[in-house]
Parts: structure tokens; C-alpha cells; sequence
């Protein structure tokens, strides 16, 4: 029986765990998405072309089965949307499913988020807005619409009763009411066009497993947004942390082999929320641009900084990392100096290196640094005893703050520029 190797965001999300998740599935015979939903997104280079992915696990690209796991939400629209693009392209979706125990977002979702944002004021989160947090809401409060009742004779009564509920909270605070009839014509259509690819997938996954297949799961965004050990309220609202692989796919803690997390070479975030590291001059300024740092899903200029190894080292603890995917050393490489994060100053002038994920005692954290050498070149290499002095350093001092080893390094944009160790 193989074990399920498993790729995870260390920090914000935007790592690119796209192209590690790309070279594993091209070994892997499943590929797994287990949480989030469009709110999320990879980037992934495949025969000439890049495509942007939100919801479909990248091992479609390498002809492997890929499953949108329990644990994900889903906007059929979107879905259906990126099966088109992917098929205009010549790849096939032939080997795509979804769980049917996945919940499906709708138009009141979006709407309800929008409020909710609204609702908060300058406390605002920084939501996307694409309807994730209320449709999670759903699940929990057990209202929501799983993808088995959304392809049965049941979505028609779930859909009215759910649209009459959540247009009496509209009408409350003066917002536009959901129309049924528009929204069950529209969803409908999406709901027989994606009723070949629902089934039970965590039955699934086992038979395969214990036909000794090769899987690889790909975590959506990471670590420090996770609904529990992020920086709460700023988070997303799954567990995108090594638990929600489980509870997002049903496997089981002794199938898991590799956990890998996933880094860039410096560190960046979108939205609100405390970030020690960020750099609000020239510098950050600089990085954001040598890095393209920009979102995949919402285009929104990502806040940059050195990277955190407090935080680094909390992730590694938290998901138990057998191995670090750094990418952009290349990017870091172009500065004169770089800097490491490897403590936190209080008020108080004590250090700390230990994460704390409490916004109000985040934000008056200054960030202890070590500088190192920049003004290398690592664009292209392929091995790492060919690397300069000044970036194997770099290398070697974040594995031994972390006690972790560094497996993979990106050491350009192509999914060939990537250091194996």
C-alpha cells in the first residue's frame, strides 16, 4: 500500500504550490483537492501555456484521476467554466470527480458574503466575496446543499426553502432579494451537466490506495489561514491545515506519508490581517514586482516581505512537515541583501520564537532579523551543488532554524527550474 504525499501553503497562501503539486502528480495516479473553494487558485504551466486553476487539482494536466474531495466548496458555474477551458484545450476531463458529499455555492451565498462584509465595516476581513464563508456556514448549521442532493429530486425543495430563509435577512437590511425561479432554471442546467461526475469518492480513494496507487493531495491557501491555527478572524474559513486533508477527502492519519510545505524564498500576503514581516517601503515594493506578486483568482497586489521563520517553524509544528518546497530563491537572489525573520520583540523588549496567532498581540511584534548576502544568481539551476555560496547559506540557515529539510527549490518561472534533493 502507498502512502499519500501531501502539499501545503506554510504561510498565506500564494506560495506557489502549483508547481510542486505539478512535478508530484506527474508520479501520482490521484490527485486530491480537500478544502476551500474558488477562492483559491494555482498556477499552472503545461505545454506552452499557463493556466489559471481555482477548483479542478492540477493532476488533470498529467492524465491522472482528479477528485474534488468532501471538503471543498463548489460554485458549478465556475466548475463548469474551467472544464470548458480545459477541454478547448485539448485536455481532458474525462478522469474529473467530485464527492457528492461537496457543498455547492449559490448566488445567495455571494450575496450573503457581500453583506457580511458590509456588515463589518472598517473591521473588515478582506473576503474575496465569492460566496466560501457563507456556504461553510450552511454545512455547519446543516442547511447547506451537498452535491448528491443537488443532482436529485430534492435540489428543487432544499433551493426554495433556502432562498425564502435567506432573502428574509436580505429584506431586513434593505438588500435585493433572490429569485428562485431564475436561480433553479440556471442551477439546474449546471446540475445535469455535472451529474456524470459525482460519486462517492472516499470509497473511491480507499479502493485505489489498496490497489497500491500513488496519491498526492494539494492544500488550498495555507497554514496561517486556517479557521483554527491562523491569524483569527483573518483566515479563510476551512481547515487548510494537515487536518483538513482528512476530514476534506475521508483518508485516514496512517496514509499519509510526505507532508510537504510549501514557502517562497521571501513571504507575501493578500487582505487584511497582522503580518510581521511586511515591508511597507522601496523594498517590499521592489520584491512585488521581481516576484509578479499578484493574485491568481483576484489580481490584487499581494503585501511582501522577508520571510517569517517564527511563523515557518509554528507551520512546520502544526502540519508536522517531513520537507519545505521553497520557490523564488532566483527572486531573492536579485537583491543586494536578504533577511531572515528569526524572533519576535514585544512591547516589553522580549524575544520570542514562538508564533502566536493573536492579531492584537501580532501587530505590536517587531520582527527580529539575521542578514545574509544577496546578489547571487540562481535563475535556471537544476542542482544544488551548483548553486552559489551566498544562496546555499541562505538555504542552510532556514533548515537549521526550522529542523526541516529543504527539498524542492524553484529557481525560476518554468516548471523545469526546480531543484530536487
Amino acid at each position: 500500500m502507498k502512502k499519500v504525499d501531501v502539499i501545503l501553503g506554510a504561510f498565506f497562501g500564494d506560495e506557489g504550490k502549483g508547481k510542486i503539486i505539478d512535478y508530484l502528480s506527474t508520479k501520482s495516479d490521484l490527485s486530491l483537492r480537500c478544502a476551500g473553494g474558488n477562492n483559491a487558485g494555482h498556477t499552472i504551466a503545461f505545454d506552452g501555456k499557463k493556466f489559471a486553476m481555482h477548483l479542478i487539482p492540477s493532476g488533470i494536466f498529467s492524465g491522472a484521476v482528479a477528485i474534488i474531495g468532501n471538503g471543498v466548496v463548489v460554485d458549478p458555474k465556475v466548475l463548469l467554466e474551467e472544464i470548458k477551458m480545459l477541454n478547448e484545450a485539448g485536455i481532458s476531463t474525462d478522469k474529473l470527480l467530485i464527492s457528492e458529499k461537496a457543498h455547492v455555492i449559490f448566488p445567495y451565498h455571494k450575496e450573503y458574503d457581500e453583506l457580511e462584509e458590509e456588515m463589518r465595516g472598517k473591521n473588515k476581513i478582506g473576503t474575496t466575496k465569492r460566496g466560501i464563508g457563507p456556504t461553510y456556514s450552511d454545512k455547519m448549521a446543516r442547511t447547506g446543499i451537498r452535491m448528491e442532493d443537488f443532482v436529485s429530486s430534492k435540489f428543487s425543495s432544499l433551493l426554495k426553502n433556502n432562498i425564502a430563509n435567506k432573502n428574509k435577512i436580505f429584506a431586513l437590511y434593505g438588500k435585493e432579494e433572490i429569485d428562485y425561479k431564475s436561480v433553479y432554471k440556471e442551477y439546474s442546467s449546471y446540475a445535469k451537466a455535472l451529474k456524470p461526475y459525482v460519486c462517492d469518492t472516499v470509497n473511491y480513494i480507499h479502493d485505489e490506495i489498496e490497489k497500491g496507487k500513488k496519491v498526492v493531495c494539494e492544500g488550498a491557501q495555507a497554514t496561517l489561514l486556517d479557521i483554527d491555527f491562523g491569524t483569527y478572524p483573518f483566515v479563510t474559513s476551512s481547515n487548510t491545515t494537515i487536518g483538513g486533508i482528512l476530514n476534506g477527502t475521508g483518508l485516514a492519519a496512517n496514509n499519509i506519508g510526505e507532508v510537504y510545505g510549501v514557502i517562497k524564498a521571501y513571504s507575501s500576503r493578500v487582505g487584511e490581517g497582522p503580518y510581521v514581516t511586511e515591508l511597507k517601503n522601496e523594498i517590499g515594493d521592489t520584491i512585488r514586482e521581481l516576484g509578479h506578486e499578484y493574485g491568481t483568482t483576484t489580481k490584487r497586489p499581494r503585501r511582501c516581505g522577508w520571510l517569517d521563520l517564527v511563523a515557518l517553524k509554528y507551520a512546520a509544528r502544526v502540519n508536522g512537515f517531513t520537507g519545505i518546497a521553497m520557490n523564488h530563491l532566483d527572486t531573492v537572489g536579485k537583491l543586494p541583501e536578504i533577511k531572515l525573520c528569526v524572533g519576535y520583540e514585544d512591547e516589553n523588549g522580549n524575544v520570542t520564537k514562538n508564533y502566536t496567532t493573536n492579531p492584537d498581540l501580532l501587530k505590536n511584534m517587531k520582527p527580529v532579523y539575521e542578514t545574509f548576502e544577496g546578489n547571487f544568481d540562481a535563475t535556471g539551476i537544476k542542482k544544488f551543488n551548483k548553486l552559489p555560496a551566498n544562496a546555499k547559506v541562505y538555504i542552510k540557515a532556514i533548515e537549521k532554524f526550522v529542523g526541516v529539510p529543504i527539498k524542492f527549490i524553484g529557481t525560476g518561472p518554468d516548471r523545469e527550474d526546480l531543484i530536487i534533493r
